[in-house]
């Protein structure tokens, strides 16, 4: 339904941010927020890989000396860390903080300045690590930092601090992402998008944001046990004095096994809702996707001991992880087989966003083979230290998770700009990109079964690696060099790519039905769904519900499961405390890495910033009843 021109002017009056530093400061506009998590999350992942290759490069000669053992440890934990706390996860929460809202027809997330907040504070973690970096205070003990070596015994100094606050940064940014996704899928549904109706991509980011609440504790749990230790002396981790240095290994990886997921998922919204469009029908087995989905996130809570299979655990439980271990490929498998059959029986048009999502199949089904064998304990004691596993890890989350991102980031991008990304430099970069990407970590299979240990920063020439490093080093510049083209194309088209419309593929769901890209207020109407695919029922004659306030901020509020309209309510409007919070947060994480009592010294002002946030205001009249249009 077309909006009269009075209708848009009153909305752009009540929805539109001000102008300046202080609109870009204190904006609570999803679209907005979700954009500079992707911008820093981009930028982040170019600095991590240029650590990578700089590695890359040391490997690729035998005795090389360019790089000690000191700076090659700063820069693989700097690289793991960036791409596994700074990255991958929070650029999966910015899709879905950016998309969420589009798909269901609303005009803002549950909770706006929450969304603010978390970037603040993800900003936060990103500048305690590098600028930790900058000053050559780099945590050098992996992106993991396995006690005793992080004790306060082994690891003097304050590297080892940092990466256990920065943990905390992202892990309470990731929280409150997650909590607000959660509770806008469930409550702001438009009315007819049952759970039945709600599509793969809803339900892979309300599933990934419920395992982020139940894993995330337990990571922000550990580290602040591990910082206890080094800075009160307690003794979680310390054997001599009745601590286990496992119990960091179980708390640790209860949420790294499910963290891997919590990447991977996601992925699989962005797979479905782009095979869909461009297979040109709905997706096969939605509701088998769905289980699949729901399965994958039940064993990988069940399953996180397989990275523990060579410490010495009982060989019982090894037994029943091993078995949890290769249960999960099930599932992933039924996920590969429906997109597969929803490609093979539609029509599909091989725009560069599908070409990516063929990307994804091949490679992610070499990394779940893989996956499969390191999940026996006999074979995975002999693998779990070489560059065997570094293929594995990579197979999994680049080709699993990284591959879908850059298609949806093509997918999309239509809708966020209002422009179309070149096809041409889109093939080139899906070209060198996946080539490279092969090329370089497919010899890290033969390294491994070749007896190459990871973590290394060189080897003797006798043992005959060279080659196959020269050759993952080769493909690792022509990925780079991919990467490049990539963010070119981006940003040329942004300028010069030609005007894309609404909805340039043709896509079955309701983000598409809002102009490109979407103003403030996303939608002048609130939808109202009938189907799977409510974009290829009658996209000119969606049915809408009116009544939601034009001068004043204001959301539908729906039931849980048949999203039957429940009340309308006041939607937050800008505000610079959620900066303010942010900012009193980051302070008291950064001094607690001194000082014990900067966490009672910090409550202060965290209460005043979140008094400031949480003040009442006066709320004008509302408008009236809902009432269905056509």
């Amino acid at each position: 339904m077309t909006p009269d021109p009075a209708r848009m002017d009153a909305l752009d009056a009540t929805w539109k941010d001000k102008p300046g530093l202080w609109g870009f400061l204190t904006t609570v506009d999803h679209k907005r927020i979700a954009a500079r998590y992707i911008v820093t999350a981009l930028l982040l992942m170019f600095l991590a890989g240029v650590l990578a290759l700089d590695m890359r490069w040391q490997l690729s000669v035998a005795e090389n000396t360019r790089m000690g053992p000191q700076l090659y440890n700063e820069s693989f934990s700097l690289h793991g860390s960036t791409m596994l706390f700074l990255v991958s996860v929070p650029v999966m929460e910015a899709m879905a903080l950016w998309l969420v809202p589009l798909m269901l027809g609303t005009r803002n997330m549950a909770f706006p300045r929450l969304s603010a907040f978390s970037y603040w504070l993800y900003l936060g973690g990103v500048l305690t690590l590098w600028i930790a970096h900058a000053l050559d205070i780099t945590p050098d003990l992996g992106w993991f930092e396995y006690p005793p070596l992080s004790g306060p015994s082994y690891s003097p100094g304050h590297r080892a601090d940092i990466w256990a606050q920065m943990i905390t940064f992202t892990e309470v940014a990731a929280l409150a992402a997650s909590v607000n996704v959660a509770a806008t899928i469930l409550k702001m549904r438009p009315p007819g998008m049952t759970l039945a109706r709600m599509p793969v991509f809803l339900w892979a980011m309300l599933i990934a944001s419920l395992m982020t609440i139940l894993s995330m504790p337990a990571i922000m749990l550990v580290t602040s046990m591990l910082i206890s230790d080094r800075l009160v002396s307690t003794h979680f981790f310390a054997p001599a004095a009745g601590g286990d240095v496992l119990l960091f290994q179980h708390l640790f990886w209860f949420f790294g096994h499910p963290e891997v997921y919590i990447i991977f998922i996601p992925a699989t919204g962005f797979v479905s809702s782009i095979v869909e469009t461009f297979s040109r029908r709905p997706l096969f087995g939605h509701n088998v996707l769905v289980l699949a989905i729901l399965a994958i996130a039940a064993l990988a809570f069940g399953l996180w001991v397989h990275h523990m299979f060579a410490v010495g655990l009982p060989r019982l439980g090894n037994d029943f992880y091993t078995g949890a271990s290769m249960a999960i490929a099930l599932p992933a498998g039924l996920q590969i087989f429906c997109w597969i059959a929803s490609i093979w029986s539609g029509r599909v048009v091989l725009h560069t966003p599908m070409l990516w999502i063929i990307g994804f199949l091949a490679t992610f089904v070499i990394g779940g083979l893989s996956g499969v064998m390191t999940a026996s304990a006999s074979l995975d004691l002999q693998l779990t230290d070489t560059y065997f596993v570094v293929a594995h890890f990579h197979y999994v989350l680049v080709g699993g998770a990284m591959f879908p991102l850059f298609g949806a980031f093509c997918y999309w991008y239509p809708k966020a700009t209002g422009r179309l990304m070149s096809e041409r430099w889109g093939r080139v970069a899906f070209a060198l990109i996946v080539g490279g990407f092969n090329l370089g970590f497919f010899p890290m299979h033969v390294l491994g079964l070749m007896g190459m240990p990871r973590r290394v920063y060189t080897y003797p020439a006798e043992m005959g690696w060279e080659w196959l490093n020269q050759v993952a080093t080769a493909g690792s510049v022509i990925a780079v060099l991919g990467g490049l083209v990539f963010v070119g194309n981006a940003l040329a088209s942004y300028w010069r790519g030609a005007p894309s419309g609404p909805d340039p593929w043709g896509g079955s769901t309701l983000e598409w039905a809002c102009p490109s890209p979407p103003p403030a207020w996303n939608f002048a109407y609130t939808p109202r769904v009938s189907s799977l695919t409510p974009m290829w029922e009658d996209a000119s004659r969606i049915a809408v519900f009116d009544g939601i306030a034009v001068d004043r901020r204001e959301v539908l509020v729906t039931s849980v499961t048949d999203a039957v309209p429940v009340y309308r309510q006041k939607s937050a409007s800008p505000s610079i405390w959620p900066l303010v919070a942010a900012a009193a947060v980051s302070a008291m994480f950064i001094a607690s890495i001194f000082t014990p009592w900067a966490i009672a010294a910090g409550l202060l002002p965290i209460g005043a910033a979140l008094t400031g946030w949480f003040w009442p205001t006066r709320a004008r009249a509302t408008s009236g009843p809902l009432r269905a249009r056509s």
